[in-house]
């Protein structure tokens, strides 16, 4: 993790973070991209050599001496005039070499892409995993996905693409700049002043298209967390008949990323068609000044012929250089959103972070705690003590802070300094590794998630190396055995999304087995039980009192049933401890616990 969290000053520090295992294969793009460059801009000057020397009948000045020694040793002007296929075979040969460059720096230039959205990829998986519980909750997963997805293609076809075509173009305009300005000053002047204009208003419209990129970005993040919310849940939405609203308000929101994108096309429309107007001017107004310097003897035919050879050339490359302009604008956008996500601060443990035994005692001491939402304190001044070894109760209504203590026990919430302290022992848990503490807290939610496996894949899901019958006790232990057993495949019964295939209770049933698999020292259920029958609630709290001696117990649950066989239990409301106490001490004070019993009894 020590590469992972450093911070990107800049958008450079970024790509040069992804771009390592992959520059070696970009450098060598660029060297072959060179030699492209060479081989396509020497053709014009081959020809325009042949034109003035071998098929002109006037002594040609631009032919360099040293190459028409060379032709003279060959023959001369009459002998290469009767076997231009000579120069046909040296034509030849110069566009292998040009054709085999080309292969090479596409075969180089698409392996260091891949190798880039690979690292890319990995470490921004690696990255957000490391993230605080609470950052995923601020984030939407939808945009998230999008980030890793839309976004590093953005740039990766930036990088591989348009940054070395950047290259690729310098280059080539230096060169065959160098070669025109050989053959005629004006003329290369009047080339080359088309250059800056088509740079200056790219620039123009660079800010335009960036700012309008972004908001389509961003737009599109939000259109991709519409979708992803209905197809996890879109079983509730069926439930309720909730199709047409869900429907409506995707339409809205494509409907508003759409004509972001329409606002965009056309600024691109306007940009991409004066680029083509320019570009298109540049070219018949060097045919024409070429063709009269010609007629007047300025120029030679041969020079004539590579000297628009050469401009045509350029062409593209200068109004692709106004594309690519334009193309930095919705690369550093997506610099920016995948920046956001590396800069975001990881959990880190303290350098002298410690892995004590976490057979002690868990206290709280004086803890509040509030949500970055602005809601108020969920928990006020809370201190108690859950003794190792016991099973402890929870009690309290909806929103009284309940989960809110587990979560601060298992560090997904951090204590704000100031307000309170939460021990192990002697040991305050931000001293320990949140590694060891996690390993050590089984944790059962209160909305339980499955992966898209099977049924043993997801018990056994923290086991390196799937162990089939300790995954058949657990899963006995949370009286789920049964049920598999049932099912025509099994053990290897496939789960659907989120555990879409199974009922409420199945899933809480899968999770528990899923802790119990893990065997750690902290057992915490969260209202784990809520979707089974009470005589199944009943059967699991006995297996687990059979098979959990020794652990420490939490049991968070509203009912008296569940809890009621704890060694202590605890009453929260509004945050704040109002009771404490066993079943039967609860009972005798007559408060908030007596009248949920008898509310809960009655129905009995």
């Amino acid at each position: 993790m020590q590469e992972n969290s450093k911070k990107f000053r800049s958008k450079t520090d970024l790509v040069l973070f992804f771009l390592e295992g992959s520059k070696r294969f970009f450098f060598l793009s660029v060297i072959f991209s060179l030699l492209v460059t060479f081989f396509d801009l020497i053709g014009p000057k081959i020809i325009q050599y042949t034109v003035d020397f071998c098929i002109s009948d006037e002594e040609s000045k631009s032919v360099p001496s040293y190459l028409k020694m060379i032709m003279d040793s060959m023959g001369g002007r009459a002998f290469l005039r009767e076997h231009l296929y000579y120069i046909a075979i040296v034509v030849a040969i110069v566009a292998f070499l040009g054709a085999l460059s080309r292969y090479l720096f596409r075969v180089c230039n698409a392996m260091g892409a891949e190798k880039l959205i690979q690292r890319m990829r990995d470490k921004l998986f690696e990255h957000i995993m490391h993230l605080p519980f609470a950052w995923h909750g601020e984030n939407h997963t939808g945009d998230i996905i999008q980030r890793c997805t839309s976004d590093v293609d953005t740039i990766k076809m930036f990088i591989s693409e348009q940054m070395l075509s950047l290259f690729r173009i310098m280059i080539r305009i230096v060169i065959a700049m160098y070669f025109m300005l050989g053959i005629n000053v004006k003329m290369a002047f009047v080339s080359a002043a088309f250059i800056p204009i088509i740079v200056i208003y790219s620039s123009f419209f660079h800010k335009r298209i960036r700012s309008e990129f972004e908001r389509a970005d961003n737009e599109e993040g939000r259109l991709s967390a519409t979708a992803q919310e209905n197809l996890t849940g879109v079983r509730v939405v069926r439930a309720f008949g909730r199709e047409k609203y869900e429907k409506d308000r995707f339409v809205k929101q494509n409907a508003e990323y759409t004509q972001m994108w329409i606002n965009l096309m056309r600024t691109l429309a306007a940009f991409w068609s004066s680029n083509d107007l320019i570009s298109g001017l540049q070219v018949m107004l060097i045919t024409v000044l070429g063709a009269v310097y010609c007629v007047r003897g300025n120029i030679t035919v041969g020079e004539y012929i590579a000297f628009v050879a050469y401009n045509s050339m350029l062409v593209w490359p200068v109004r692709a250089l106004g594309r690519i302009i334009s193309e930095m604008s919705k690369a550093g956008v997506s610099i920016d959103r995948i920046s956001y996500i590396m800069n975001s601060e990881i959990e880190q443990d303290k350098e002298d972070a410690i892995e004590p035994s976490m057979n002690a005692d868990i206290t709280f001491d004086h803890v509040s705690y509030a949500y970055e939402n602005g809601g108020g304190d969920v928990l006020k001044d809370v201190s108690f003590t859950i003794k190792a070894g016991t099973t402890f109760g929870i009690l309290g209504g909806t929103g009284s802070g309940k989960s809110t203590l587990m979560y601060l026990m298992d560090r997904l919430y951090d204590v704000k300094e100031g307000s309170g302290s939460i021990y192990v022992g002697d040991n305050n848990i931000t001293d320990i590794k949140a590694s060891w503490l996690r390993k050590n807290i089984g944790f059962v939610l209160q909305e339980p998630f499955l992966f898209s496996r099977t049924l043993s894949e997801n018990i056994g899901i923290t086991q390196k190396k799937l162990d089939i019958d300790s995954v058949k006790h657990a899963a006995k232990i949370a009286a789920l055995d049964e049920t598999i057993e049932d099912f025509s495949k099994g053990y290897d019964t496939y789960v659907g999304e989120r555990g879409v295939t199974l009922s409420g209770g199945q899933k809480q049933r899968t999770a528990i087995a899923q802790m119990l698999v893990s065997k750690p020292q902290i057992m915490v259920f969260d209202d784990s039980l809520s979707a089974v029958d009470t005589q199944t609630d009943a059967k699991i709290r006995r297996a687990l009192s059979e098979n959990t001696a020794g652990s420490t117990v939490v049991l968070i649950s509203h009912r008296i049933m569940t809890l009621m066989h704890a060694d202590n239990i605890i009453v929260l409301d509004h945050g704040r401890i109002a009771e404490q106490g066993t079943h039967e001490q609860l009972l005798e004070k007559g408060g908030i616990y007596k009248k949920i019993y008898d509310i809960q009894m009655q129905g009995t």
